[in-house]
């Protein structure tokens, strides 16, 4: 199965973003070999420049607090477990504070590094990045494996509480959906969405055998999916089949 998702607004694609750089950087960083080491600094650089984005923290903040604010509508539910309610507040609460905790701009301490600043001048350049524009970072690149996973570990700290709260608001909007099975008859589906519900994501999952894949359009009013089908000639062309697939709405 392979499993897509849409983003029904601007602020949940950039989370989205934010979540397959953080994903990339977690696996690169593991990694011992300093080209691996290099696309990890490419993907921090990448974090950086999508939390440049000026309102971000102030989004993350207030979407703690709605969450938090949901959370405490289910209090005295017999159907609830408290403890797990608390937990989740606990945890919430952790997120808040280390999030507002940060200063500036997501990443903006590590701006006051010359070096990392260096490369990242120059990174964006075709082969910008040779021995004989960047000795220095030439020379760390042949530093042991273990030397390069602390220097790395060092600058991925102050994204930690970013990372964390993604995390976190992400998983509570995607438990948030209850999965559905529909059929899309010659490859085509539509559907109204309910009027005074608000959504925040679309996952879609479907039978990787079926080798098709999903053309996805959403907005507060309506969603459509048209299957394609990637044939010889590299370009994709609508199926025609009828599909079942699983989508589920998450707010």
């Amino acid at each position: 199965m392979i499993l897509y998702e849409y983003p029904f607004n601007e602020r949940m694609r950039t989370y989205l973003r934010l979540e397959n750089l953080f994903l990339r950087l977690s696996e690169l960083v593991d990694r011992e070999s300093p080209i691996d080491h290099h696309h990890a600094l490419a993907t921090i650089f990448e974090i950086m420049d999508v939390g440049a984005r000026a309102d971000l923290k102030t989004d993350m903040l207030k979407d703690i607090e709605k969450q938090k604010h949901v959370l405490n509508g289910y209090r005295g539910n017999p159907a609830i477990s408290e403890k797990v309610l608390d937990d989740i507040t606990a945890q919430l609460d952790s997120c808040f504070a280390s999030l507002n905790a940060l200063s500036g701009k997501v990443g903006h301490s590590l701006t006051e590094n010359d070096w990392l600043m260096s490369i990242r001048s120059r990174i964006a350049i075709p082969g910008g990045t040779c021995e004989f524009d960047l000795p220095a970072y030439h020379a760390w690149q042949y530093l042991s494996a273990t030397t390069r996973q602390q220097d790395l570990q060092r600058w991925v700290s102050p994204l930690v509480p970013l990372a964390e709260s993604l995390r976190l608001l992400l998983g509570m909007v995607r438990d948030s959906g209850s999965p559905q099975k529909f059929a899309a008859p010659a490859g085509q589906y539509q559907q109204m969405l309910p009027q005074g519900r608000t959504f925040q994501l679309l996952r879609l999952r479907l039978d990787s055998a079926l080798g098709l894949i999903p053309e996805i359009s959403c907005n507060r009013m309506m969603v459509s999916a048209r299957f394609m089908r990637q044939e010889s000639d590299g370009r994709l062309h609508t199926s025609t089949d009828d599909t079942v697939f699983e989508l589920t709405l998450c707010s």
